[in-house]
């Protein structure tokens, strides 16, 4: 089975939720955060760079979970983001704990 390649924006929005769920990883280890997502840090490493640009709906549900977000929150920061070109910082996603 030969894999499509994906477009600029399946890419791009890929780093943008690295980026939304790095921002939202303020200063907790990745291991901590990988560990109580049951992921490897480095899947999430990867997940942070970019570089999984579409990972498993499960597993950024488990992310978002153990960094206390709504997937709502996720999505609603990732399209933000994308809608507005990129041209702005990541903000930190509102927890449901804060």
């Amino acid at each position: 089975m030969v894999r499509v390649p994906l477009s600029v924006s399946e890419r791009d929005r890929g780093e943008r939720l690295g980026q939304a769920l790095r921002a939202a990883r303020g200063e907790r280890s990745i291991v901590d955060v990988a560990s109580e997502a049951g992921i490897s840090a480095e899947t999430l490493r990867k997940i942070e760079r970019g570089r999984i640009p579409t990972p498993a709906f499960f597993t950024v549900a488990a992310v978002a979970d153990a960094l206390g977000l709504s997937l709502d929150s996720v999505l609603s920061q990732v399209m933000d983001q994308v809608a507005h070109g990129g041209d702005k910082e990541p903000t930190v996603v509102t927890t449901l704990a804060g």
